[in-house]
């Protein structure tokens, strides 16, 4: 199994991603051992504040987690991902720079796109999956549907004002690789050291998109 396909079925395997803003990176221990007891094996750390580096190292320590970084700007930001163990990169829009500087890494990664020319700019540089972001505000689940009718190879990780409400609007589309979010990673849990909590809300969405999945299955074979 390649880098690529043991990301692919990590991701895959809950569907789920926590984008994660740290400000402390003391508390990235506390929040992988969290985040795995709620049942989930992936994450994504941005690089939105100067503990990204740190968390996304003390994180990807631990045996049961992968660990990618988000919020990646710039070649620079990349190689910093790779020096701390990162497993992936998420971008929130279309880089060539980026894109590229991954690929010839052999690093996993996700650019943003919303539109139909980002997205072919995403197959041109020989991408399958991408970010759909900011999910709600292009148009959410009824957008994605709309584009993946012409780009049928293509899936989406949305992520962006996603939240239990609509999270089953999003796994129910075959075109959803995974969903992005912050509701069971949300920064006033993590800088009150709520862990209990986030394991509890991670926990709940690990469920709710199983039971997505069941229901998705039952129809398919009521069909």
């Amino acid at each position: 199994m390649t880098d690529v396909q043991y990301v692919e079925q990590t991701i895959g395997k809950n569907r789920l991603l926590p984008v994660v803003v740290l400000e402390d990176a003391r508390a990235a221990e506390p929040l992988a051992a969290a985040l795995t007891a709620g049942g989930l094996r992936s994450v994504e750390v941005t690089f939105r504040t100067d503990a990204a580096a740190e968390a996304i190292r003390v994180m990807a320590e631990n045996p049961e987690l992968l660990v990618g970084a988000g919020t990646v700007l710039t070649r620079a930001q990349v190689d910093a991902a790779v020096e701390a163990g990162a497993k992936f990169v998420v971008s929130p829009g279309f880089s060539p720079v980026v894109v590229a500087h991954c690929r010839e890494a052999g690093l996993p990664v996700y650019p943003g796109a919303a539109t139909a020319t980002e997205i072919q700019m995403a197959l041109d540089a020989g991408l399958s999956i991408v970010k759909f972001f900011p999910a709600e505000q292009v148009g959410g689940a009824k957008m994605i549907k709309a584009l993946a009718a012409p780009f049928r190879s293509v899936r989406f990780i949305p992520t962006g004002g996603v939240n239990t409400g609509n999270l089953p609007d999003y796994l129910a589309l075959k075109a959803v690789f995974a969903v992005g979010g912050t509701w069971m990673v949300a920064p006033d849990l993590l800088a009150a050291g709520k862990w209990d909590e986030v394991t509890r809300l991670t926990a709940l969405a690990v469920a709710q998109a199983e039971q997505v999945a069941t229901a998705v299955a039952m129809t398919k074979e009521n069909r």
